[in-house]
C-alpha cells in the first residue's frame, strides 16, 4: 500500500548538514500553520513554538547544546514548548483559576507540543527542507528558558533545526514492525527480531570504531551494536534536574 504521504514518511531522515540559504519567513509560517492542524487535547492547543533566526542567538543555542554544528548551520531553530501561560491568561479573563499542579497538566501540554512538532517536520520535508530534533535542550532547560525569555508555565520540550539539506541524509533502519505492533495485548519482545535489527544497524557503520577489546581475550573485540548501545544508554540516569526545572516554571507534577 503506497501513496505520496507514505513515501514521504518512510523517507524521513535527520538532517545534520545545511546550506546557508535562508528559509523565508512565509515558509516558516506555512510549516507552523500545518503544525497547528495536529490533534490537540480538548482543542486547548497548549503549546507554542519559538522560531530562532538571529545568528547570535543560534550560536548561543549551539554552544549550550554541546556545540552541535548543525544548530549553527541551520538558518532556523524551532523550540517547541509546552505552554500553559496562554491558558493562564484565558482563565484570568474568565474569572477562573487554572490548575497546573498535576502531572496530567504538564503531559497534556507536552503531548500537544510533540504532536505539533511532528506535523511541522512532515510539512517541512514536503517543501524540500530538512529537520533534526534536538532533545539536548532538556539537558539545559533553564539556560534555554533564559535565552528565549520563556515566562512561567512555558517549558521547552524539544528543539528542531530547519533548513535546506546540503547533502542527502542517511536514513537508519527501524525495528521490525512485530517489535512495535501488539495486537489486542502486549507481547514480550522477540529476541530474534532484536538481534536481526542489531545486525542491520551494524551494517550501517554507525558504530564503527566504538568496539573495545574484551577483557581477558586478546584480539577479540566486544559486540557493540544497537543492543549494546541502547542498553548502556538506558542504564544511565540522564536529565535528573528536570523535575526541579519544571517546578521552577510552575508545573506542580503531583
Amino acid at each position: 500500500m503506497e501513496n505520496a504521504i507514505l513515501e514521504q514518511l518512510h523517507a524521513h531522515a535527520s538532517v545534520r548538514h545545511y546550506k546557508p540559504d535562508p528559509v523565508p519567513a512565509a515558509m516558516v509560517e506555512t510549516i507552523v500553520a500545518a503544525a497547528q492542524c495536529a490533534s490537540t487535547s480538548s482543542n486547548m492547543q497548549s503549546y507554542s513554538v519559538v522560531a530562532v533566526t538571529d545568528p547570535d542567538r543560534r550560536t548561543k543555542l549551539a554552544s549550550l547544546c554541546g556545540d552541535q554544528q548543525h544548530i549553527q548551520e541551520a538558518p532556523v531553530f524551532l523550540a517547541w514548548c509546552a505552554d500553559l501561560a496562554r491558558m493562564q491568561h484565558i482563565c484570568a479573563l474568565r474569572g477562573c483559576t487554572q490548575v497546573t499542579d498535576y502531572v496530567e497538566n504538564f503531559l497534556v501540554a507536552a503531548v500537544d507540543a510533540a504532536l505539533a512538532s511532528q506535523n511541522a517536520a512532515a510539512a517541512a520535508e514536503s517543501l524540500g527542507l530538512g529537520v533534526c530534533y534536538i532533545g539536548y535542550i532538556r539537558n539545559i532547560p533553564e539556560a534555554v528558558i533564559d535565552l528565549l525569555q520563556l515566562p512561567p508555565l512555558v517549558f521547552p520540550i524539544t528543539g528542531m533545526t530547519l533548513g535546506y539539506p546540503s547533502k542527502p541524509p542517511h536514513r537508519r533502519p527501524r525495528l521490525p514492525l512485530a517489535s512495535i505492533l501488539h495486537w489486542d495485548t502486549y507481547h514480550a519482545p522477540l529476541e530474534d527480531d532484536l538481534r536481526a535489527y542489531d545486525r542491520a544497524m551494524l551494517a550501517t557503520g554507525i558504530y564503527k570504531g566504538r568496539q573495545v577489546p574484551v577483557p581477558g581475550k586478546p584480539g577479540e573485540l566486544e559486540e557493540y551494536g544497537w543492543l549494546e548501545h541502547s542498553a548502556r544508554r538506558a542504564s544511565q540516569a540522564e536529565r535528573t534536574g528536570l523535575r526541579a526545572a519544571l517546578e521552577k516554571q510552575g508545573f506542580g507534577l503531583k
